[in-house]
């Protein structure tokens, strides 16, 4: 089987290793494929796996040897799911890899933004303090969780591992989720409506897919339900957030501060109003990327690949 790996990367930038699906077949690995190379570098493979490489119908219509699409992450949307399913090919994405490397990227966002520990260490760094007239100082306002309330708008794998962990810090969850487990409820966690949630989180944190009906989930009219002063965390998907109004709410004071790991375009665009936003910390969204949940992907990838080749494929987003 000739396998090709389109955009391999972010996935393996040198410290994991492909072998994995070099034992398969016979495996090509491109860092990166730009369109207009996409259907050359496929050329007759009959596996091809990608990150963010768009295969689109007329990609799959003029590579008919593809039997087989493997995507290295959760979301397939750059994959014409219909258009592979018409020609029989499964396409089969990871759907559980990072659950606790996210939970913990959320927190770190929302400590940042309590603390600003990265400020505070070039500060001292810069002699600041060697300089100073006290023996301490802090250059911005320092916020103690304990005893605060977080939202968490998605209450799946990964709003649970956050949930847990603002819980470990003493804070009580409100869980907005369309499932609810029951089992999950206790003293410091329990479910509740939308806006209640919005009236009481002093942080708010989104873990939920995007979907047409969480596209833009806040906006204008949602944040005017939230309390003054609240922080937003957003490290699932960026058009979550219609980033014009969220600008303007940072502007404004109504939200405090914003960590966002993830933009509505990325990379992120010049124009994007959020860079100019006082209080907002930008990540080029690598929640995902600790090295021990990119292992759990290339696993899972390559278990995917060796299920279609015995005839059971897993985790097919087209079957």
């Amino acid at each position: 089987m000739k396998i090709v790996v389109l955009d391999g990367y972010t996935e393996n930038p040198g410290d994991l290793s492909w072998e994995g699906f070099r034992k398969l077949g016979e495996l090509t690995v491109y860092d990166r494929t730009p369109e207009g190379k996409i259907v050359e570098r496929i050329g007759d493979a009959e596996a091809v796996i990608i990150n963010k490489t768009p295969l689109s119908a007329e990609t799959l219509r003029r590579c008919p040897s593809i039997r087989y699409i493997g995507v290295l992450a959760t979301g397939y949307n750059v994959v014409d799911i219909a258009g592979a399913k018409a020609r029989n090919i499964p396409v089969c994405n990871i759907p559980a890899y990072g659950t606790d490397a996210v939970g913990q990227f959320a927190i770190g966002l929302l400590l940042e933004i309590c603390h600003h520990i990265g400020l505070h260490d070039q500060s001292v760094h810069d002699g600041e303090w060697t300089h100073g007239e006290d023996w301490c100082y802090w250059k911005t306002p320092l916020i103690e969780l304990s005893g605060k309330t977080m939202g968490i708008i998605g209450y799946g794998r990964i709003g649970q591992a956050t949930g847990k962990i603002a819980q470990a810090l003493g804070m009580q969850v409100l869980a907005f989720d369309a499932k609810k487990e029951p089992s999950l409820e206790c003293e410091t966690m329990r479910y509740t409506t939308l806006d209640e949630l919005f009236a009481l989180s002093d942080v708010i944190s989104l873990h939920c897919p995007l979907f047409e009906e969480t596209k833009g989930i806040i906006r204008r009219e949602t944040i005017a339900k939230m309390k003054d002063g609240v922080i937003l965390l957003n490290n699932s998907r960026g058009p979550l957030i219609v980033e014009e109004d969220l600008a303007q709410a940072l502007e404004s004071g109504k939200v405090y501060a914003a960590g966002l790991d993830v933009v509505s375009a990325e990379p992120i665009r010049e124009d994007n109003p959020l860079l100019k936003a006082p209080n907002c910390i930008l990540t080029p969204h690598i929640s995902w990327a600790p090295k021990e949940s990119r292992q759990r992907l290339m696993d899972i990838a390559v278990s995917n690949l060796e299920a279609f080749i015995a005839g059971k494929p897993q985790n097919v987003v087209n079957g």
